[in-house]
C-alpha cells in the first residue's frame, strides 16, 4: 500500500480503488498526535486503517518522536500491535 504524507493536511494518504483514506495527524519537534483515521466504508475491514497507523508509529520511531493517539481506532490498534 502507497502511503504518502500531505504535509499541507497535516495527513497520511493513501488510495485503494481510487478511494482516499487518511489519518490526520499534529507533528512539533517533539511528538506525533495521532488525531483521527477516516476509512471510507467502501474500504472497511481490508486493512487500510492498520497500514494508516502502521505507517503513522513508524514514522514517530524513525525521527524519534513521542507517539500520542486522540483517535479510538489508533488507540485500540497499537495496544494490540505494539508491546
Amino acid at each position: 500500500m502507497n502511503i504518502r504524507d500531505n504535509r499541507a493536511e497535516n495527513r497520511f494518504e493513501t488510495e485503494v480503488d481510487q478511494i482516499t483514506a487518511w489519518l490526520d495527524y499534529a507533528k512539533s519537534s517533539e511528538s506525533l498526535a495521532i488525531l483521527h483515521t477516516d476509512v471510507p466504508e467502501a474500504l472497511a475491514g481490508r486493512g487500510v486503517g492498520s497500514a494508516l497507523v502502521s505507517h503513522a508509529c513508524d514514522v514517530a520511531r524513525a525521527e524519534g518522536l513521542k507517539l500520542v493517539s486522540h483517535c479510538s481506532f489508533a488507540t485500540a490498534w497499537m495496544k494490540k500491535n505494539m508491546k
